[in-house]
């Protein structure tokens, strides 16, 4: 029997596990991948918008040459973090179903990589999902394709390519950039009217530059209705013409949602909208006795609403919640 069970090897499910840890109990990590899988999906070269300072957790610094910090940086830093813990974390190993039994405590269930399948018992769950394993489809014809894909790791395999972004965020942006270094031509497709402000600010200048210049096309309050094998075919949603480009390749970079399959089974009460989990924000409790959520997942339609320097914070409210409930045997 576990004290606390947590769902999810993310920064923030790391973070509760430490938490917990420092605090006497017993913990056991459930991760369907590898620690921190969403980070490991993030482009290669990709560089964050949070200062390191922000993505620390556990009290360990995060130290690097510059003020923000890549992506291989972070991978090496929660590594580092999690094996200065000592952490126990069960990779490769998936999550099925949480059951809450009438004397209080929760029986977890899961698969490894090898089909085998699994239980658990602890008198605490926390669940730190991510999203990055579902991404917002555009839901048009020719989506299925192979040419389409909705993560971007690096540039190489595009040189030379006609390449079309859907999408105006900074991950389109941001893999615009690195597409014109290695002669891609890019186009961007996007809903908006214009550059979004949430881009990051010592980028959006060179991005605008390259616009100016005419290294990269952006179609604004557009959108795609239609991806065939060589060309896409666009639509504006000013006067609804359109227009059908040459394409090698589409990236739909359209955001990624959390999975809400293992919270409705646990049952985890929803909002109106079926879209956020309700928990006490002051302890992380969900509407289940002893079942916690942590990190993205605690966020709505808008995976935005939770980042790794606010999520990191739940674990210790998780924890001191825990170990100030009378009926908590840790």
């Amino acid at each position: 029997m576990e004290d606390v069970i947590i769902i999810g090897a993310g920064p923030c499910g790391l973070s509760a596990a430490i938490e917990c840890q420092l605090q006497g109990l017993s913990v056991r990590v459930i991760e369907k991948y590898n620690i921190v899988h969403s980070i490991y999906l993030y482009p290669t070269h990709m560089q964050f918008f949070s200062t390191s300072e922000a993505l620390e957790i556990g009290d360990i610094p995060f130290v690097t040459p510059g003020d923000k910090p890549f992506r291989h940086e972070a991978l090496a830093y929660y590594r580092r973090v999690a094996s200065h813990y000592n952490l126990q974390v069960n990779c490769y190993e998936e999550a099925l179903s949480i059951d809450r039994k009438p004397e209080g405590t929760f029986t977890v269930r899961t698969r490894t990589s090898s089909g085998e399948e699994l239980e658990y018992s602890a008198r605490h769950v926390v669940i730190s999902s991510g999203y990055f394993d579902h991404p917002n489809l555009l839901g048009i014809p020719g989506e299925e394709r192979e040419k389409v894909t909705h993560y971007f790791r690096e540039a190489h395999p595009y040189t030379g390519m006609k390449v079309a972004i859907i999408g105006g965020s900074n991950s389109a942006v941001d893999a615009a950039m690195e597409l014109i270094r290695v002669g891609a031509e890019v186009t961007i497709v996007y809903r908006g009217e214009g550059i979004s402000s949430h881009i990051k600010p010592w980028v959006k200048p060179l991005f605008e530059s390259m616009i100016d210049k005419g290294r990269i096309q952006m179609r604004t309050s557009s959108r795609v209705i239609s991806i065939l094998q060589d060309r896409i075919v666009t639509e504006s949603l000013t006067d609804g013409t359109t227009t059908e480009l040459e394409n090698d390749f589409v990236l739909a970079l359209t955001g990624f949602r959390p999975d809400r399959k293992l919270l409705a089974s646990a049952g985890v009460q929803m909002s109106d909208d079926m879209d956020k989990p309700v928990f006490d924000p002051e302890t992380m409790e969900s509407n289940i006795p002893g079942l916690y959520i942590a990190g993205v997942v605690a966020s709505g339609r808008n995976a935005n609403e939770v980042f790794i320097e606010s999520g990191r914070g739940h674990g210790r409210l998780i924890a001191r919640h825990i170990m100030n409930t009378p009926s908590s045997e840790a």
